[in-house]
């Protein structure tokens, strides 16, 4: 095969692959993935954008997205920014997900070119071609997560530090110094496991030929240490240290090594046996479905090993299958592989059933190199058997056929053994696209959007996709709804609406099932009055009322229950009073000062059973007067969803079961 049918033969199979992930990425993953670190990464890559490495809200604890440190400076990402400033390039050309393809092209191109430097034009294509065909790639590829985007600068330097080696130009060694610099920039760690093989080449060529060796070497280390320095740099800006980077501001105890590790009150001793178990499996189910033909593959791969051991060892052949080592013996340092697995008692729990063992992501490149080796080796073995015993038209026939079939079943699989996690991702975004629904086509323009995220105060956790400008300026502001008056003091002039879904948050098991934006309105005056009426279904028997502020309570039995129970709830004078068809059973006034939230739970009972309606007003209570805005409401057929997991959705709610709820002024009272 000649350079220039190399050359259309790369770029067709690159081609192919952002294609393909291009695909993956808008149909699979349209709301992004269960690993939520892919907002962080889209956060950043929107503050780079506008020159920013610090996030400065207008009101303090509630704007802070997942995985945020809380600086001097202002808020910053726990992450570096080299991966984002790739998604970032793709928003210059149009949007984000451009960013994608690029990648998975320039990986292809990458290990093609790597592949023939260590081996042969055909078997770079073919490296190209598995790797194309791997799980792995396909699916974490089509996400914004970091490992494809460090892959590529890896292979980029792989690439570039073959070439200078063969043709002893220091051009390529500049090239290949930046690109493993930018590398370490992007995940340190990552960097040096794949850079150690050909550090060790590099003390090779100088000690066999230091003379011609050490200006190409020189320029690769120098440019690399470059990165390095930007990497200290970028720490010393951000953290105020060049030894401490960002994910140790965030956590220290999440670091490399034994002992006591930790990160937002989740923790254990990472001992060497916990570690070499979680690893093993790890690596195992790269084996066994992530990498292209499954076991199959990773038999190919052995055998080309086998193979360029017995015909073509070299310096630079041990630096590509030294990658199978430095990668796998490496990781064994870093807990994050016992936390990708979830419990490792429970086959397919964690995140790497959906998107596999994205940390040993770079053993795509090393094994799908050593699998061509051993598919070219076997295909010309059985050419040459087939040759000496057919004529040639048979044995061209025979070898096709033989070849289709080989590639059918391989192929098929690695279908087998990708269904699963793409029928899991499937699975999680159909959840995801009810969820988001009542923000299609668009969010609203003008608006604040008041979220309670399940997991905690973090922004983008689990909500991806709704995500600040990081002026704060676009046409939608998402805010955690824990201080609901501060946000609607910071942004007057936009309308406030509220988020809530029905449902506990577990995309994989189909829930939440339905979602909702509530228009949020508010009320002042002297005096601020609630009028609600609820419905009681057929069957029912009789309704309580509770009525909770801070920490007085008091209750009411309805006497009326002849389908709907209307009732108001006035906020005046620092105090709370219920008037309506009611029976007082205890606390008939309660006092209310301050902001606060004012909690009326409504009982409906069949007798052996009931339901829940739960209504939080937030109130504003001063000498001068008071302030509301419009409650939450939910519908708790199980009290244990109250609280987040079961707001009432007109749309979706049971015959005969209604909440209808205005808030209106002492003077709207007087003055109808």
């Amino acid at each position: 095969m000649n350079r220039r049918r190399f050359r259309i033969a790369t770029l067709a199979i690159a081609l192919v692959g952002a294609i393909a992930v291009w695909s993956v990425s808008t149909e699979l993953f349209p709301y992004h993935s269960l690993n939520h670190d892919e907002g962080v990464y889209l956060q950043q890559a929107a503050m780079l954008l506008e020159g920013k490495l610090h996030l400065k809200p207008p009101v303090e604890g509630i704007f802070r997205p997942w995985f945020f440190v809380e600086g001097s400076g202002g808020l910053y990402p726990k992450y570096a920014p080299v991966p984002a400033g790739m998604f970032a390039l793709g928003e210059l050309f149009g949007g984000y997900r451009l960013a994608l393809p690029a990648i998975a092209a320039g990986i292809l191109a990458g290990v093609a070119g790597v592949a023939r430097e260590v081996f042969d034009r055909r078997t770079g294509l073919l490296a190209a071609i598995f790797v194309l065909a791997s799980p792995l790639f396909l699916l974490d590829t089509a996400t914004f997560l970091p490992y494809a985007p460090t892959t590529l600068l890896n292979v980029a330097f792989a690439y570039a530090y073959l070439r200078a080696d063969r043709t002893d130009d220091w051009r390529w060694a500049a090239g290949a110094g930046t690109a493993i610099g930018l590398a370490f920039f992007a995940r340190p760690f990552t960097a040096v496991l794949f850079a150690a093989p050909f550090v060790g080449h590099a003390l090779w060529t100088l000690r066999d030929d230091w003379r011609n060796a050490l200006p190409r070497q020189a320029a690769t280390a120098g440019l690399g240490l470059v990165g390095v320095a930007l990497a200290l740099g970028y720490n010393a800006v951000l953290t105020g240290s060049a030894l401490t980077f960002p994910y140790e501001a965030f956590a220290p105890q999440d670091g490399l090594g034994f002992g006591h590790r930790e990160i937002l009150n989740h923790g254990i001793e990472f001992t060497p046996a916990l570690s070499i178990e979680a690893n093993g499996q790890v690596l195992t189910a790269f084996v066994g479905r992530w990498m292209f033909g499954s076991i199959v593959g990773a038999g190919l791969a052995l055998v080309g090993l086998a193979i360029a051991m017995r015909r073509n060892w070299s310096p630079r052949t041990a630096t590509l299958a030294g990658l199978v080592v430095s990668i796998p013996v490496g990781n064994l340092l870093f807990w994050g592989n016992y936390n990708l697995l979830g419990n490792l008692d429970v086959a397919g729990d964690g995140l790497i059933a959906a998107l596999g063992p994205y940390y040993h992501f770079d053993l795509v490149v090393p094994t799908a190199a050593l699998a061509a080796v051993g598919a070219l080796w076997a295909f010309d073995s059985l050419r040459s058997v087939l040759e000496a015993r057919l004529d040639q038209r048979s044995a061209v026939v025979a070898l096709t056929a033989i070849a289709l079939v080989g590639t059918l079943v391989v192929g098929g699989i690695t279908v087998d053994r990708a269904t699963e996690p793409v029928e899991r991702n499937a699975a999680v975004t159909d959840t995801y696209q009810r969820v988001y629904e009542p923000f299609e086509p668009e969010p609203p323009d003008n608006a604040v959007v008041m979220v309670e995220p399940p997991y905690g105060p973090w922004l983008g956790h689990p909500f991806q996709a709704l995500r600040n400008d990081p002026g704060y300026d676009g046409h939608t502001v998402y805010a955690m709804e824990y201080r609901p008056f501060a946000v609607a003091d910071a942004f007057p002039d936009r309308d406030l609406y509220r988020f809530g879904y029905r449902g506990i948050w577990d995309p994989l098991g189909g829930s939440p099932e339905h979602a909702r934006l509530q228009r949020v309105h508010e009320r002042s005056g002297a005096g601020v009055t609630l009028d609600t009426s609820v419905g009681l279904p057929e069957g029912i028997t009789g309704a309580t009322i509770t009525v909770t502020a801070d920490t007085e309570t008091a209750h009411y039995v309805a006497t009326e229950t002849d389908g709907t129970l209307a009732f108001d709830v006035r906020i005046a004078d620092g105090t709370v009073q219920v008037t309506g068809p009611l029976d007082a059973v205890d606390g008939d006034t309660l006092s209310v000062e301050g902001r606060e939230d004012i909690d009326v739970t409504v009982f409906a009972d069949y007798g052996a059973s009931g339901f829940e309606y739960r209504l939080s007003v937030p109130v504003e209570a001063e000498r001068n007067g008071v302030r509301a805005l419009t409650p939450t409401v939910e519908y708790c057929l199980d009290v244990r969803a109250c609280g987040g997991a079961a707001t009432y959705l007109p749309e979706q709610a049971p015959d005969g079961v209604f909440v209808q709820t205005a808030l209106r002024t002492t003077d709207e009272e007087a003055n109808p």
